[in-house]
């Protein structure tokens, strides 16, 4: 009866207990990782496999390594000073002899005309006079060569063929910041009449400094408006900053091509009313892009500081204005600090969107107000350069990582402080 006894006590029944609730956790953690398999999977192939090809594309060098195997391997010991060897010669006739079409080989003069400028038709004129005999030595081969094209004792094609020999560069990346490597391999900044990419990186985050201020002082007073009214009108009203979301951007843009051209809407009211004397320029120009933009983005600056105002309670103003404040400086002093949160949400949320912005600057800029996007578009598109392409994406994607983990920093700080 004792042994019964014990055998039927919590203390006997405890193992097996824990058992069974081990094999309820494991059920209910596959059941969690099942249902949330499919999410992962899709932000894995939308997202992580994207920016892997991405950031891998854009120091990925496979046209010259590729192609013109030979001669990289003839020219590994070249201190590129002095005249190439003349089994570099022969070997560029023998890679090149390799293709029988010339897709191939403009892939590689491509890329070699993008370091050295003269370089795509130098390939391309060698290929097409391919073969240039029988049973040629190196030095008969070098004399071929040069009496085809001078152009092939020059030592700037040959530096770039030797740059371009290893699969990885990164040259990509250094263009997109305007630098370059040397004959020795040093880093160099690019000549000032040469310098295209900073300009535009710092373009891009001038339009999208300004868009932001925008739409911070346009959305504060708003949203504040927004937060001090009842919940029926609130939700109304909200309903209206939300109507832009359900038309198209593109749809948006062509309005306001409509409303700021010449003889568009706000030009004849100026000159009825006589505020102005003659149309402004309004399109094609950084006031229509900066227009456009705000007006697109504002409600993404009006949420986040609406969701912050409603948490603030109004009590801490009035308290301020009973103990002898006056409510200018109530509202400034007490109310403001509290949505510092709302703000910086706001601000960061508008200001990458905008420096990731193509179609409003392409329909209503200028030459000189395309932002990034817009030569990302064209490197894939156009120039079909597609490591160019993905560089600049690489440091537009740098840039708002080092903005949200600016934010993040900043943001970390007040928590603590408060």
């Amino acid at each position: 009866m004792a042994t019964a006894l014990s055998m039927g006590s919590p203390l006997a029944r405890a193992p097996a207990l824990r058992r069974s609730l081990a094999r309820i956790e494991r059920r209910r953690r596959a059941l969690a990782l099942a249902l949330t398999l499919p999410l992962l999977v899709f932000l894995l192939l939308v997202i992580v496999v994207p920016l892997g090809a991405l950031l891998t594309r854009a120091v990925e060098n496979p046209e010259v390594a590729g192609s013109l195997s030979r001669t990289s391997a003839a020219l590994a010991g070249w201190d590129g000073q002095s005249a190439p060897p003349a089994r570099a010669y022969a070997a560029v006739v023998a890679d090149l002899s390799v293709f029988k079409e010339n897709a191939p080989v403009g892939a590689v003069a491509r890329r070699l005309n993008s370091d050295v400028p003269g370089a795509r038709s130098l390939i391309m004129s060698t290929f097409r006079a391919l073969p240039l005999g029988d049973s040629l030595t190196p030095e008969q081969t070098r004399d071929q060569m040069l009496a085809l094209d001078p152009r092939w004792g020059e030592l700037a094609y040959w530096r770039a063929i030797a740059r371009n020999a290893s699969r990885w560069t990164p040259d990509y990346l250094l263009a997109s910041v305007d630098l370059r490597r040397g004959a020795d391999g040093s880093l160099q900044a690019v000549p000032p009449d040469q310098r295209v990419y900073a300009p535009i990186l710092l373009r891009t985050f001038e339009i999208s400094a300004v868009v932001t201020f925008w739409c911070l002082l346009l959305g504060y007073p708003l949203a504040y408006w927004l937060s001090t009214l009842p919940p029926r009108k609130a939700n109304l009203m909200l309903i209206m900053v939300l109507v832009p979301f359900w038309t198209s951007i593109l749809v948006r843009v062509a309005a306001w091509i409509v409303l700021l051209q010449r003889e568009g809407l706000i030009n004849k009211s100026l000159l009825g009313l006589g505020v102005v004397a003659e149309p402004v320029p309004l399109l094609f120009n950084r006031v229509g892009v900066v227009i456009a933009m705000v007006h697109i983005l504002l409600p993404f600056m009006i949420l986040p500081l609406y969701s912050v105002m409603k948490s603030v309670p109004p009590t801490y103003v009035r308290a301020a204005v009973s103990l002898g404040s006056s409510p200018a400086a109530a509202f400034l002093r007490v109310y403001v600090p509290q949505t510092y949160a709302g703000v910086g949400a706001g601000a960061l949320l508008v200001f990458i969107l905008s420096i990731g912005y193509y179609v409003t600057p392409a329909l209503l800029g200028g030459p000189n107000d395309q932002m990034l996007s817009y030569y990302i578009a064209r490197y894939t598109n156009v120039e079909v350069n597609w490591g160019m392409a993905c560089a600049m994406g690489s440091v537009l994607l740098a840039a708002t990582l080092a903005l949200y983990a600016g934010y993040r920093r900043v943001a970390s700080k007040e928590l603590s402080l408060g």
